[in-house]
């Protein structure tokens, strides 16, 4: 069976419908009923494409004319479908261009609902966003995180149902919250691999606890893999299905996607690359490791350095500043940052070849000044086949890519929800 486009609304999913997985690696339970299974396999079309008709949904499903028309009626009754006529001015296949035109179906945006948090060391970031991730409702708040979950999650619990009550959204539409978190997360049980990182949130169930505080199912992942879902989804990695997201902020982290999904690793840990060892006899990280790439490239280590350097207090809201009126100190920091993570890098391109690298987190916004030492440290230490034809941007979503990954979990998932 074939799911949805990993360019389109939601993440590619070919696996058989009894064992279906999506991206987060949790297996998700199908109907083993021959109509709820085709139930499925129209809404996973339907989900993939803005539009789509009739026909192409036989063609796209593999079901017969009379299965698909009888389960696309039901899901119209129960206003998950809409059926609109062709628009004038959009491409019409040379095969219909006589004739009454063709219906067009699509998923009502409004039958199911996404909740997406972001939980940084020093904010929390949540929105809600309809079926096809547009976001209605957006709130941000400064929050030193790290030693403080309960508060953390109370916040968040408040912000979900402020994004309920003013959305005017009912609570029984929403398919889920999705959280994507400064920490190492256990692929299953949720637990927070928090040491040294975040140490207020060891051993921490970040499922368990979310569900507990506002009743709504819960997905969680690390901040990093929600960003490569996100510019997956919706941003700059839409027309490819094999890169690497590196989050550069006050931790440092790698989404993988290869083939179209999120590679996750055995226990979920896959993209750890800052805490690789960079520096033989580096500073030592609050992983407990020396020399690790966030020692090195993060925005707080630089800051650190340019502080030792320069005997008064930086902080690392203050580089883009600096970054911006061209401080040569600034400049130079920022640039050797770029050739260490470049060579972290250089590591992972060696290794899975993708064919997109996507530089997000507070870092990007350094601009040109990151990239090209980063592109000329993969193209120094980077097998030289693999490095040809690598295309190394900035993030599309900016600062929100990580919570808009976040709720993405959720509609990743969303035709298997709503079946």
């Amino acid at each position: 069976m074939t799911g949805p486009d990993a360019r389109g609304r939601c993440v590619a999913n070919r696996l058989p419908a009894a064992s279906r997985r999506h991206t987060t690696g949790v297996t998700i339970d199908t109907p083993v009923n021959l109509r709820e299974v085709g139930r499925l396999r129209v809404l996973e079309a339907l989900h993939a494409a803005p539009r789509i008709s009739r026909p192409e949904l036989v063609r796209v499903t593999g079901l017969s004319r009379a299965t698909v028309s009888s389960l696309v009626a039901d899901l119209i009754t129960v206003g998950l479908v809409t059926e609109e006529a062709h628009r004038e001015g959009a491409e019409v296949p040379a095969a219909r261009r006589t004739g009454r035109p063709a219906q067009t179906l699509s998923l009502v945006p409004s039958a199911g609902y996404a909740i997406g948090a972001d939980i940084g060391h020093q904010h929390v970031r949540v929105i809600l966003s309809d079926l096809f991730g547009t976001v209605l409702w957006e709130h941000w708040v400064a929050k030193d995180v790290d030693r403080a979950p309960g508060e953390t999650l109370d916040l968040v619990a408040v912000l979900v149902g402020r994004a309920l009550q003013e959305a005017g959204v009912d609570r029984e539409r929403v398919l889920g919250i999705g959280a994507g978190i400064a920490s190492p997360v256990e692929k299953g049980s949720g637990e927070l691999g928090a040491e040294g990182i975040m140490p207020g949130w060891v051993g921490l169930h970040l499922t368990d606890e979310l569900r507990g505080r506002t009743g709504l199912p819960v997905r969680v992942t690390n901040d990093a893999n929600a960003g490569a879902l996100a510019e997956l989804m919706y941003g700059a990695g839409r027309q490819v299905d094999d890169m690497v997201y590196i989050r550069l902020s006050a931790g440092i982290g790698a989404g993988i996607v290869s083939n179209g999904r999120l590679l996750l690793g055995a226990r979920g840990l896959a993209g750890e690359i800052g805490h690789l060892p960079l520096v033989t006899d580096g500073l030592i990280c609050r992983c407990g490791n020396r020399g690790c790439l966030e020692t090195v490239a993060s925005p707080v280590a630089i800051a650190r350095l340019l502080s030792q350097s320069w005997g008064r207090q930086i902080a690392a809201r203050d580089l883009l500043a600096l970054i911006k009126q061209r401080n040569t100190g600034a400049l130079r920091a920022v640039r050797d940052a770029g050739d260490a993570v470049g060579r972290a890098l250089a590591a992972l391109v060696t290794l899975l070849n993708p064919r997109l690298v996507v530089v997000g987190g507070d870092l990007a916004a350094a601009g040109e000044d990151l990239l090209e030492p980063l592109r000329a440290g993969i193209g120094r230490h980077t097998l030289p086949s693999a490095a040809r034809g690598i295309e190394i941007v900035t993030g599309g979503l900016g600062a929100g890519a990580e919570v808009r990954g976040a709720a993405g979990l959720v509609l990743s998932a969303a035709p298997q929800l709503l079946a």
